[in-house]
């Protein structure tokens, strides 16, 4: 390392010009070194730590371009020329090459395995994005936008205004080539299906109320503007392809709902005491198990005895201890009396 590493917790420092996009993907903080090998070659790295997977993620497609070569380094990676951008987990890391070398990928995927973790619901990234089709999709196009910075920094077609981000709203979208050209797949998230369908006759309401001015809706540029509803999702197709095409593109977004009982958990202490209470119960189990065993074989075991063998085995009367007691009655004066003798046993 050539002298100390900087720090900062400012956005701008990580990049002044897209400070504010970096606020909106929940920056927390950035940090930067140039490392130098004895032949004079250089590397200079800039890691940037966000609040979640989610806000990386963002902070990549914000800075991936078309361009670029898919790389095998951390979660997700991308290069041109000396140039690597991959993120792993909550971090986002740039790096800057001299002069690339064989082993300048092998020795990114040592950093990306250094880089610390994050664990829990922070380390998911927005269900939502899986339901873009990987069909025809366009290498490197896509985009993950979480505020309206980005989403005008990104040629949106829809305004931010429409999206209405003050409502937890997400929003994907990504290029793909159909056979009367490359149309632009939209796709907004929304806390529920009942806030989608509002804010999907708004995006129709502009739609319709912008056409009839100079030919143009509320998209940035003209062509096909075709719209839908599935789930909490709004799907938008729009781009200078035909109405066919336009259908079949949105006709691939299905939102499909996944019901769990049990959220998985990463925690120790959690795992140490189903184990404990999971052993506990399979012991119990086990020991009335051979109660009731015990107690059936016992059983059963002398009524075969004593049907088979009566007074023989079980119930022999030599071994019938009992009590015996001799009693007479006797006068109040001393006579015995003339009755009979009475007399009692007790067993």
């Amino acid at each position: 390392m050539q002298g100390s590493p900087q720090t900062s917790s400012d956005p701008a420092t990580a990049d002044a010009t897209n400070s504010a996009v970096l606020k909106e993907y929940r920056f927390s903080d950035v940090a930067s070194a140039t490392y130098m090998r004895d032949d004079g070659r250089t590397l200079k790295v800039r890691a940037a730590r966000f609040a979640d997977a989610s806000g990386a993620f963002g902070a990549y497609t914000f800075y991936l371009q078309p361009e670029m070569n898919k790389e095998q380094i951390g979660d997700q990676a991308a290069s041109i020329g000396n140039h690597v951008l991959f993120y792993r987990g909550h971090v986002l890391v740039d790096a800057q090459f001299s002069k690339e070398s064989p082993m300048s990928g092998a020795e990114l995927r040592e950093l990306a395995g250094a880089l610390p973790k994050i664990s829990g619901s922070a380390a998911n990234l927005p269900s939502f994005i899986q339901f873009l089709p990987p069909r025809s999709y366009v290498a490197n196009t896509q985009k993950y936008v979480m505020g309206p910075r980005a989403l005008s920094a990104v040629n949106s077609p829809v305004s931010a205004e429409i999206v209405d981000f003050g409502t937890s709203s997400e929003l994907t979208l990504a290029r793909y080539s159909t056979p009367s050209g490359e149309a632009t797949l939209t796709l907004i998230s929304y806390p529920t299906p009942q806030l989608a369908a509002e804010h999907l006759k708004r995006i129709d309401a502009a739609h319709q109320l912008a056409q009839p001015q100079a030919g143009i809706s509320e998209v940035n540029g003209s062509g096909t503007f075709f719209d839908k509803r599935t789930g909490p999702i709004i799907a938008i197709a729009t781009g200078g392809i035909s109405d066919a095409d336009a259908r079949t593109l949105l006709g691939r977004v299905n939102y499909e709902a996944s019901v769990t009982w049990n959220t998985p958990t990463d925690s120790h202490e959690v795992r140490e005491l189903y184990s404990l209470i999971l052993n506990i119960v399979v012991l119990c189990a086990i020991l009335g198990g051979l109660a009731i065993i015990a107690g059936v074989a016992f059983g059963g075991i002398r009524i075969l005895m004593k049907r088979f063998y009566p007074d023989k085995v079980f119930d022999r009367p030599e071994h019938m201890e009992f009590i015996s007691l001799h009693l007479t009655e006797t006068a109040v004066n001393g006579t015995p009396p003339s009755g009979p003798e009475v007399g009692g046993e007790a067993r």
